[in-house]
């Protein structure tokens, strides 16, 4: 059964929500994470195309987490930022966190996990002891691997013929995909093409993740 849940609250005090399928911890943990950059609006289709084909017909075998827009604040205002300005996939704590800012576009914050948003993800993914996360962005069409992810990734590539990388091409300290590493938690930042229109989104991305999900089934 669907279950709607928050793992906490903005800067500007708007909830995180998401919407969930468990069955206990037999099972594994799956999060599907998306609008980590509020201006990419693509992983927020994604994921809310997501929730409305799981909300019909959910068959997995799995615990099933789905956060469409997780900077609730930065999708909200188009930016890629949160409301304070901070890149939250480069604000999470890993052992290569660093303070520098390259430019504002990629600001990490005063420090590592400073942001609700990543407090409340942090949290989130301890308490429910999650053995993999997809990451919905957008860019060129790629698909990063991070960990033991590459087997999802191919099931996903067989659809939709992105590429598969383990590096996205330049260095990206406190993001996700660090984060995961650090954990031994498998990241696949799946990045959409810009741009693309919705509907293909809807048609393509979201049977294309539903088909790589059964990776993940527990037999």
């Amino acid at each position: 059964m669907m279950k709607s849940f928050v793992i906490g609250q903005t800067h500007l005090g708007l909830d995180i929500s998401g919407f969930e399928w468990t069955f206990g911890p037999k099972y594994r943990s799956v999060l599907i994470l998306g609008g980590v950059h509020g201006d990419e609006v693509e992983g927020v289709v994604a994921g809310n195309a997501l929730i409305t084909h799981m909300r019909a017909r959910f068959n997995l075998r799995m615990n099933l987490y789905i956060i469409p827009q997780f900077n609730v604040d930065g999708v909200l205002a188009r930016t890629r930022g949160n409301f304070r300005g901070v890149d939250l996939n480069r604000n999470l704590p890993t052992s290569d966190w660093s303070p520098n800012v390259a430019t504002p576009r990629y600001h990490p914050g005063s420090a590592s996990c400073s942001e609700n948003e990543n407090k409340a993800l942090v949290s989130f993914i301890e308490e429910k002891k999650l053995d993999f996360i997809y990451s919905l962005h957008s860019w060129k069409p790629m698909l990063n691997v991070n960990g033991d992810a590459r087997a999802v990734a191919e099931a996903i590539a067989a659809r939709t013929g992105y590429i598969i990388g383990e590096d996205i091409g330049y260095p990206t300290p406190g993001s996700l995909g660090s984060y995961g590493l650090g954990k031994k938690l498998p990241v696949l930042t799946y990045e959409i093409e810009r741009g693309l229109d919705f509907q293909k989104i809807v048609d393509v991305h979201v049977p294309a993740i539903c088909e790589s999900l059964k990776v993940l089934e527990v037999p």
